[in-house]
């Protein structure tokens, strides 16, 4: 589906839902404009959301529910249909868990939401003479600033997720090398599992490292688990041994992730 040029949502009072769903339009299409008022003309040839009862409107009795019961208002409908698009199928799923789906059931439901609170201030208070559709525009501004950072921020993960997975299919004898630093606990979603400071996957500790210059940084150490219980932390052969203090630190049973990540090792 192609985004036109042209939009119309309803006037009035603007909410977090309609100011969103035009943010995110604007993204899928900068030249966008939006036209407000309370009836769709009939000539009207661009999208329609948040009023006039077509695909992007939630006001019917037949509205549209998530499997988990959320209902979908506009913002949530556009997001079905574009987000995907944007970053993908499991980015869009879990930005919809967790940034849509709050916005959408405030909407419905009038459930707390902190962004759609701050969203609903940009609208002109009682006995203002702003004009309602200049305060719609800062609104959707300010929203358009939050959405984009949130999928940059997953096209991120996307790009992290490729970058491990390449260096996955390069592991040797138990041993991942990133060649920079980047997020990769989530790439090893389903087939990794963290025990006491311990990676494994497919039932063997991974040792992460990556590469600076020289230097080489070991995250965590591979070896295959006994027993459900985590053995002790031990170096394969070629690996530079930690000091003692370093040592003690892996072999604690309080060793979180943070801490084997600041372990460093000096190792060519």
């Amino acid at each position: 589906m192609k985004v036109p040029a042209r939009g119309f949502t309803h006037g009035g009072k603007f909410h977090a839902d309609d100011v969103f769903a035009t943010a995110l339009l604007r993204i899928l299409r900068p030249d966008f404009k939006v036209q407000r008022g309370f009836e769709v003309p009939d000539d009207f040839d661009g999208i329609v959301y948040d009023i006039g009862g077509g695909m992007f409107d939630h006001h019917d009795a037949s509205r549209a529910e998530r499997p988990n019961g959320v209902p979908y208002a506009a913002f949530g409908l556009l997001w079905k249909v574009f987000g995907p698009r944007l970053v993908g199928e499991h980015q869009a799923r879990l930005l919809d868990e967790n940034f849509v789906q709050p916005l959408d059931l405030n909407d419905n439901t009038g459930e707390d939401c902190l962004l759609a609170d701050a969203i609903g201030g940009f609208n002109p208070l009682w006995d203002s003479k702003d004009d309602p559709d200049a305060c719609f525009a800062k609104a959707v501004d300010f929203a358009q600033v939050i959405l984009q950072n949130n999928i940059d921020g997953a096209n991120a993960v996307n790009r992290a997720d490729a970058l491990v997975k390449k260096a996955l299919d390069r592991m040797e004898n138990g041993v991942v090398v990133l060649p920079c630093y980047a997020p990769w606990k989530n790439s090893f979603s389903g087939a990794l599992r963290v025990q006491t400071g311990r990676v494994l996957r497919c039932g063997c500790e991974l040792k992460i490292c990556k590469m600076s210059g020289a230097r080489k940084f070991c995250f965590a150490q591979s070896r295959a688990p006994t027993s459900t219980t985590a053995p002790p932390h031990t170096f394969s052969p070629g690996a530079c041994p930690p000091k003692d203090s370093r040592r003690r630190k892996i072999r604690s049973s309080r060793a979180s992730l943070s801490t084997l990540l600041a372990i460093r090792h000096n190792c060519v």
